[in-house]
């Protein structure tokens, strides 16, 4: 998977992202910490049917930083001149965590650039005491000193048949660019409730999909995103936690097929599972 780097128009930062296959476009966003290549497994089944596109976050991977302080409406406008940039729209688009905020926000912003969306691991309306524990892991992060152990754990757990997708997962932790660390993750843990009483409006099939066993992004928060939108569908991979895409890829697989299908003028088609 080879990357490619583009210097966008709009704001002149470069962007890398890895471009496989052919079809109508599949944008995906990966989560903060970590970098396109998580995408892997989706990369490599998707592509037989459409055009797979999985771009490095500002400050990630081979992708410039935005300034620091930047806000999650911040990350949504990258988003979109990076599309528009390729002359993609409109795509299907699915991000993963982070990610699931900025494409969630895409389909608020820029409908016209969206066929459907899909949010992996993604977070809505947290209580407060979620919000106060996850910004101050974002101040953490802000002093340089990130603690990947704790993130790690609550992520994979400690069952030994996930170690090695662990230690990937590890590695790219270590190897993001702290400062856009910094800020993706500030925006992150702010950006929650942002988008959340817009998601009425998103008219394109929508999917919410999370594990069972993660803490932070739940059920119930994918029941609530998809309850509120129009033509929302929630789904829970059982037996896994944050890193779905990465730990349960066949089952998030199909169901990533199973939206790619759903016609678009009809809202979300009938489950077929």
């Amino acid at each position: 998977m080879t990357l490619t780097t583009l210097r966008l128009s709009e704001g002149g930062r470069t962007v890398s992202y890895r471009d496989q296959g052919t079809g109508v476009p599949l944008v995906l966003i990966h989560g903060v910490g970590l970098q396109s290549a998580a995408w892997g497994p989706q990369i490599q089944a998707l592509q037989e049917s459409c055009r797979v596109i999985a771009v490095d976050m500002p400050g990630h991977g081979g992708s410039a930083p935005l300034p620091t302080g930047s806000a999650l409406s911040d990350f949504v406008a990258w988003g979109q001149a990076f599309i528009r940039e390729l002359g993609l729209g409109p795509v299907n688009l699915a991000g993963h965590s982070m990610g699931a905020l900025i494409a969630g926000g895409l389909a608020c912003d820029y409908p016209a650039l969206i066929r459907r969306v899909a949010l992996l691991n993604g977070v809505f309306e947290r209580d407060r005491a979620a919000s106060q524990a996850v910004i101050a892991r974002a101040q953490q992060i802000q002093t340089g000193q990130p603690d990947l152990h704790t993130p790690l754990t609550r992520w994979f757990g400690t069952a030994a048949d996930a170690a090695p997708i662990r230690e990937q997962v590890g590695a790219w932790l270590r190897q993001v660019d702290q400062r856009g660390y910094a800020t993706a993750y500030s925006a992150f843990a702010h950006g929650d409730a942002t988008y959340a009483d817009q998601y009425s409006q998103i008219t394109c099939p929508f999917l919410a999909m999370t594990g069972d066993g993660d803490p932070n992004s739940t059920p119930a928060m994918s029941e609530a995103m998809a309850n509120r939108a129009p033509f929302g569908r929630s789904v829970t991979i059982h037996g896994h936690r944050h890193m779905i895409n990465l730990t349960a890829p066949d089952a998030v697989n199909q169901h990533l097929r199973h939206w790619l299908q759903c016609p678009t003028e009809q809202g979300y088609c009938n489950d077929t599972d």
